[in-house]
């Protein structure tokens, strides 16, 4: 605690202070001093100081939660990653000073330490780098730098889906303030905070797929055509596809309609989605035509660990794991090597499969 929190503390009092377990309050009759398990009424200015000068902790932690220009939203989520609002201030404050405290959100690990006088200071990485020397990894302060560290992931490709746990691995982020890590944050996950905040307060606008796909104009507008009908569950499917924790980091609460829930589960992300993404919409319109097209009988003949290895194949690439099978690991049905060879034995010059013709007119 230093003279400038203690002096804002004697100005605070005439409105009245109350954080965490911290009370002060001017009348008449003097100042009062309130913590947790003390009471000193009556008090002069002088005394006022020396109370708070005894219990630096929770002057400075009043101080950095309550006498900073910051937004609402982040002053929420600052607390909440330090769980400030279930742990009291010796708690906190001895975890801080100890080691740090460690929150994450999505693929983010976030470290907080203790600065000078009560201020806190933040360290942002992959949570794969959490353990890591930042001597090895790739260090940044300035949150600007993030949008071009998450624009691509490991392997070099564009990532159009921000939320989708993808993010790349090898950089840190050093010596924050709560500004610069929200800043931070919000360019690697855009408006997760702010719709947490919103779902917090029980204010978060959501718009479901019914009502977002009548918003649908030009190209998209096909979508809406694509209707829920008895028995097709094509929305359900759609969610399936690309709304599970697999494939993005939001806890899906969008449904149908207000009527009717989608049965799929909406995942556990911390920060929650509140309507159809553009992935998910341009996704839906390709599907939408697809699903136009009427349902052929084809006759293949496989052998039964071939049609099993097809569906290896499938499950594989819908889960992102085809690259992962090792060229030598060939009792994995995904296996490159034996999906060449199933390609070799099984399809022929036209690349059919088992020589069969997709429509009449190939025949």
């Amino acid at each position: 605690m230093n003279d400038t929190q203690l002096d804002a503390l004697v100005a605070a009092a005439d409105e009245g202070v109350d954080c965490d377990g911290l009370q002060v309050a001017e009348s008449e009759a003097g100042y009062t001093f309130a913590l947790p398990e003390e009471t000193h009424e009556g008090l002069d200015e002088s005394e006022l100081r020396e109370r708070a000068t005894e219990n630096p902790w929770f002057v400075s932690n009043w101080h950095y939660w309550n006498e900073r220009d910051r937004p609402e939203a982040e002053t929420a989520y600052l607390r909440w990653l330090e769980g400030a609002d279930e742990r009291s201030v010796p708690e906190r404050y001895d975890a801080l000073a100890d080691g740090g405290i460690e929150a994450s959100w999505g693929e983010l690990a976030i470290e907080i330490g203790l600065g000078d006088d009560g201020d806190r200071t933040y360290t942002l990485c992959h949570e794969d780098d959490a353990d890591a020397d930042t001597a090895a990894l790739d260090v940044h302060t300035d949150p600007l730098e993030a949008r071009e560290l998450v624009k691509h992931d490991d392997r070099g490709r564009y990532r159009p889906l921000k939320t989708a746990p993808t993010l790349p691995t090898g950089w840190a982020f050093l010596d924050l303030d709560g500004r610069a890590l929200a800043r931070t944050v919000d360019i690697v996950y855009p408006a997760t905070v702010a719709n947490w905040h919103l779902e917090q307060q029980g204010d978060l606008d959501i718009s479901n797929w019914r009502e977002t796909m009548e918003r649908q104009t030009g190209i998209y507008g096909v979508v809406e055509t694509w209707d829920r009908g008895e028995g097709h569950e094509h929305v359900d499917w759609v969610a399936e596809a690309c709304c599970a924790d697999s494939q993005c980091l939001k806890r899906r609460e969008w449904e149908y309609d207000d009527d009717t829930e989608i049965t799929v589960d909406g995942g556990d992300g911390a920060f929650p989605c509140r309507e159809p993404c553009s992935l998910v919409i341009a996704a839906a319109r390709q599907w939408t035509k697809l699903e136009g097209e009427q349902s052929k009988t084809y006759e293949f003949e496989l052998t039964p660990s071939e049609k099993e290895q097809i569906e290896d194949i499938i499950d594989a690439v819908a889960d992102g794991e085809a690259d992962d099978i090792r060229e030598a690991d060939v009792y994995e049905g995904a296996n490159r090597y034996r999906t060449r060879f199933l390609r070799a034995k099984r399809f022929d010059e036209e690349g059919r499969l088992c020589g069969v013709p997709t429509d009449d007119e190939e025949s």
